[in-house]
Parts: structure tokens; C-alpha cells; sequence
């Protein structure tokens, strides 16, 4: 059976100082409405798609992606009308300011195992990933050539990065280092790319706005076939403790969810509830971590995948890490591993939520992963 989805959720680590039973995970989903100028607003719901409330609707134009900064209290929202990424009270919602200009267009958002912001841009022209410090300090390009609408991105366990272009409707991988490795994947199946997404077998799934489907690749970037189908302005996607999958439906204003493997669930954000219209992000978030005192590397991914059945300590982790303790839902623990151990194989395990703890000569660290095998 394939090993369940591996998409890297930065907002979603969670932390053992906030009791594990009090978590209070949300569903956010970010709509950018008629794509129009100065619209668009960020929607919250329950877990379960109920209590929808309209969590930002100030300084908004398109909005793109969602990323939390929990040890910092903020949330910050690509916007591609205004070229901003704006920041806002993680609590509240409130407007702070402006976290960075992108002259390009800012899209899709993700921090990576540098504990930087990774950045995409929408221009035809202007569309190297930027990458930021946590503060809004442009870091620079990251990549030597630019990918045009580009609007989906995730690492593999090698950490080569891929991009999709909206345009191009394909997927071009870069190495560590940001320099070309080529075209991962071409424009045969594809029409008009979103998320990409990638799993423990560094297969790699790619939400495809156009065709209304997701299509799935192997780790040398064949085609292996459709993944879900019955699609429509597919974009947005997250993952629930269990595994199952959240995708955003433009052309139903809705929420779906699907089994691991690909089968149908339920809309969990049933149509236009909560006055949603064109879903183009949806981000699982665990409010109770908000305002902890816990160290910036809480964003990074200090683990890889973050779904799978064999887990490793990312390279650039290991030279401060420690000590390594697993533990389940309930907060028992499940191993700890020994000096000098960088891999866990979780298959003797259930399959469901855990928690890696990576203790380091100040701090102590919680990635949350998923076991699937």
C-alpha cells in the first residue's frame, strides 16, 4: 500500500509544553473570493468544518498562503494583487504591518529546514523563490533561474526543492544548493499546476487546477496516474492527524476530504459555508501552541518525511540535537533513540499521530509527524 502523503506543514509543529489532550486545532482557508483587487478574506473553522468565522478581512488583495509564527504570535498571508506579505495577531487577526514587498507577486509560502521563508512569485519575469529571515529580512534569491506562475513547492528526503508553474503546467526541480536540475516533471498530464506535495518515497503529487484532478509521479518523475478525481479549481491541501487529506474546491466554494489513499470522505467544509468562495489554501493549525515560549526552530523541519513509516533527522539538525524521544498522542513515550541514531523506523508501531522531541544543550524541540505505512 503506498505510504501515506508527505507535505511539509511548518505551521502544524506542535509543542509538549502545551498539554497534548488541550490542543485546539483550527482549519484555515484562505479565499481569494473574485480574485479581484483589495478582496479576499481568511476563513477559521472547528476541525470538524463547523463555527466558521471570518478571521481576517483587513489588508487583503488575492490572498494566496497562510503561515503561522506561533512563538511570535503571527500569522503572515501572501497577497498577490498588493505584492505584500502582511502580517497579522495570530489571536486576534488583527493587522500588524508588512512582513516584505515581492515585487514579483507572493504565492505559495513555506519555511524551510534553514528555518527561512521560502517564498514563490506569480511574475512572468520576476520569479527566482526569495527566501526571508522570520523578521521580513529579504535573505535574497535562492534559486538561479526563475519559474514563471509559479504556486506550488515542497522539498524531497534529499532536499532538492520543486516548483510548479501555473503556466508552464509542469515542475521543475532545483538542487540544495538552489542551482537547476531541470524539468521534473513536463506538461503532458498536466494543465495548470497548483500544490505539489511529496511522500515518503519521494513520490510526488501535484493538484491541478485546470483538469479538476491530482496527479501522482514516481521518485524519477514518471507518471503513475490520477490520484483523486472529480475535481474542480482544485487548491489547498493539508492533512489531519489520521492521515486523510484536506483539499480546497474552487468550483464548490468546499472543503473535501479523502482517505490516504485517495478514496472520498465527506466535504468537511460543506459549500459556501462560512461565505467561502474560492478556496486557495487550507492550513491545519493548533491555536493552544500560540504565545509559547518555545525556540524559533519549532518552524523548521527538523524531521523528514513528516508522514511515512521511516523517519530521519534532517543533516543540518544533528549537530545540536542531543537526545530524540518519540511519544504518542496521549504523551507516552514510545523510544528514544540512541547517540548517534538519525533514523526511525515506525513500522512495528500504529499508524496515527506522534511527536519527536529534540533535545539540544538549551532547548528542546517538538515536530509533530505522522505514522503511515
Amino acid at each position: 500500500m503506498m505510504k501515506q502523503l508527505h507535505f511539509f506543514v511548518f505551521a502544524l509543529a506542535l509543542t509538549l509544553t502545551a498539554p497534548l489532550l488541550g490542543q485546539d486545532l483550527k482549519i484555515y482557508v484562505s479565499d481569494a473570493e473574485t480574485f479581484a483587487p483589495n478582496t479576499g478574506k481568511i476563513l477559521q473553522y472547528d476541525i470538524d468544518g463547523s463555527n466558521p468565522i471570518t478571521f481576517i478581512d483587513e489588508e487583503l488583495s488575492w490572498p494566496q498562503d497562510i503561515v503561522f509564527l506561533a512563538d511570535q504570535n503571527a500569522v503572515l498571508i501572501s497577497n498577490l494583487n498588493s505584492n505584500k506579505i502582511t502580517k497579522y495577531n495570530a489571536s486576534t487577526g488583527a493587522y500588524i504591518g508588512d512582513f516584505a514587498i515581492v515585487a514579483g507577486g507572493p504565492t505559495r509560502m513555506k519555511i524551510g529546514t534553514d528555518n527561512l521563508l521560502y517564498v514563490l512569485q506569480w511574475s512572468a519575469t520576476d520569479n527566482k523563490v526569495l527566501r526571508y529571515e522570520l523578521d521580513g529580512t529579504l535573505v535574497g534569491e535562492f534559486t538561479s533561474t526563475g519559474v514563471p506562475r509559479s504556486i506550488g513547492m515542497d522539498w524531497d528526503s534529499d532536499g532538492n526543492l520543486y516548483v510548479s508553474s501555473f503556466s508552464q503546467a509542469n515542475v521543475t526541480s532545483f538542487d540544495t544548493m538552489g542551482s537547476l536540475i531541470g524539468e521534473f516533471v513536463d506538461n503532458t498530464e498536466l494543465s495548470g499546476p497548483t500544490n505539489v506535495f511529496i511522500d515518503s518515497e519521494d513520490n510526488l503529487f501535484v493538484l491541478d487546477w485546470n483538469d479538476g484532478d491530482v496527479e501522482q509521479y514516481d521518485s524519477t518523475g514518471g507518471y503513475t496516474g490520477k490520484f483523486i478525481e472529480n475535481l474542480g479549481q482544485v487548491e489547498g491541501v493539508d492533512f489531519l492527524a489520521n492521515g486523510n487529506i484536506l483539499l480546497g474546491n474552487g468550483t464548490t466554494s468546499e472543503i473535501k476530504q479523502y482517505l490516504s489513499n485517495g478514496m472520498f470522505v465527506e466535504n468537511t467544509v460543506p459549500s459556501e459555508t462560512g461565505g467561502l468562495e474560492q478556496p486557495n489554501a487550507v492550513i491545519l493549525f493548533d491555536r493552544s501552541t500560540l504565545g509559547n515560549d518555545t525556540p524559533k526552530t519549532q518552524h523548521t523541519i527538523l524531521v523528514v518525511p513528516s508522514i511515512g513509516s521511516l523517519f530521519t533527522i534532517n543533516n543540518t539538525s544533528t549537530s545540536f540535537i542531543k537526545g530524540v524521544s518519540i511519544y504518542d498522542i496521549t504523551g507516552r513515550l514510545v523510544t528514544t533513540l540512541e547517540q548517534g541514531q538519525t533514523t526511525w523506523n515506525a513500522t512495528t508501531v500504529p499508524e496515527g499521530l506522534y511527536f519527536v522531541t529534540l533535545t539540544s544543550n538549551t532547548d528542546t524541540t517538538t515536530q509533530k509527524i505522522i505514522v503511515k505505512k
